[in-house]
């Protein structure tokens, strides 16, 4: 009989890499055109004004200026900015 158990496979031995998906850029942050916003699988966060949907999920700003959350529907807008003459 063998005193040490054979080498078995290890059913426990893997991890996934980090996806880093959350909010990018908070309110009152300024943004420019084609900053990502929110990283996110599915649409757990909705476009609003001057944000647009990639084809992942992620929301982008469509224009310089500020980020602001609007709580119906879960709403990313981004107020644009003035420009000064």
């Amino acid at each position: 009989m063998a005193h040490k158990k054979g080498q078995g496979s290890v059913k426990n031995g893997r991890d996934s890499n980090a996806k880093h998906r959350g909010v990018k850029k908070y309110a009152g942050e300024t943004v420019t055109t084609g900053s990502i916003i929110i990283v996110q699988c599915g649409t757990k966060w909705h476009p609003g004004a001057n944000v647009k949907r990639a084809r992942n999920d992620f929301l982008f700003a469509m224009c310089d200026g500020t980020v602001y959350f609007s709580s119906e529907g879960r709403k990313v807008n981004v107020k644009p900015m003035e420009i000064a003459v």
